[in-house]
């Protein structure tokens, strides 16, 4: 029997509202009387990844795994879960990575277009030791795979594996050919991490400014303040980027106001403006008391 519609509804209702307990609870009372339901179980498995509860959700889709084999995207879940599991215990990781690997290699022979599958491969066959089968060989051979999938994916996990082997260069050049080729957000911002762990603040900045002309989000001038502050460069455009943020702020925008206060002390700080340096960040604590870094400004400026 499937579950039905109105019950499977109301779980994707639940995972909207981040309600996962309630989920999860609802699922469990439902698989009491269905228990061979499958997509009830995938869902359960999800309701435990969600609130990241990692013993559970290998075991729900150890049970998706076994009673269908050939299905590629139960085999990814299942190793994700072990992925998590591993970051989680890294004592335990090594017990986990025979079946991690084989269930991601499982769900890639299984599904020749499977992104997810593939970028998993690329980032675990660079992040593993060799001794533990690591490879950068093996991981280009799934970012090439990717790339024949999805051109934008493919010039990212290039861009990523380059990246990891602090090759910046040949990075920065196939992070363009994403932007070129896709011009996303996501595009946008790995090539500006690439230049901010480069110690490249301007190019960082510039890069911004074009995803900013092409999106047009509030949120791109937060990420100018940002790198503006934090690298002291560009301190008026920054500055005017800050305030820009604050006046069209709104929740959508994911970072708080208090943020782009703390950013605009920081400004100050560097120009030696200790008034108005003292007054951002006594906004930023007034909003958010409890954030470390924000106290650890109020200090430095008091000691100016």
């Amino acid at each position: 029997m499937a579950i039905c519609q109105s019950n499977l509804d109301g779980v994707e209702s639940l995972f909207q509202k981040k309600q996962f307990k309630k989920a999860e609870n609802l699922l469990v009372k439902f698989l009491e009387a269905n228990p061979n339901d499958q997509q009830a179980i995938e869902l359960l498995g999800d309701a435990y990844g969600y609130q990241e509860r990692w013993d559970y959700a290998i075991d729900t889709y150890e049970k998706l795994v076994i009673a269908n084999e050939n299905n590629a995207n139960y085999h990814y879940k299942y190793g994700g879960a072990l992925g998590m599991k591993a970051l989680e215990n890294k004592f335990k990781a090594l017990g986990f990575i025979g079946d991690l690997k084989s269930s991601f290699l499982k769900a890639a022979e299984l599904d020749e277009n499977h992104i997810g599958t593939r970028w998993a491969l690329v980032e675990l066959y660079m992040q593993l030791p060799s001794i533990l089968g690591g490879s950068k060989s093996k991981s280009l051979k799934y970012a090439y795979e990717l790339e024949n999938i999805s051109k934008v994916d493919g010039y990212l996990a290039i861009g990523y594996v380059y990246e990891y082997d602090d090759e910046p260069e040949l990075a920065e050049k196939y992070y363009k050919m994403a932007i070129k080729e896709g011009g996303s957000l996501t595009c946008f911002d790995k090539l500006t991490k690439l230049y901010e762990n480069e110690n490249e603040p301007q190019k960082a900045i510039g890069t911004i400014e074009k995803a900013k002309d092409k999106h047009k989000r509030n949120a791109l001038h937060y990420q100018i303040g940002k790198v503006a502050a934090e690298y002291n460069v560009e301190l008026q455009k920054g500055e005017a980027c800050l305030h820009t943020y604050l006046k069209n702020y709104s929740a959508e925008d994911g970072v708080p106001k208090a943020w782009a206060n703390y950013r605009l002390s920081q400004i100050h700080m560097h120009k030696r403006n200790k008034t108005e340096a003292l007054r951002y960040i006594d906004m930023a604590i007034a909003e958010l008391p409890k954030i470390k870094p924000f106290r650890r400004q109020k200090e430095e400026i008091l000691n100016l």
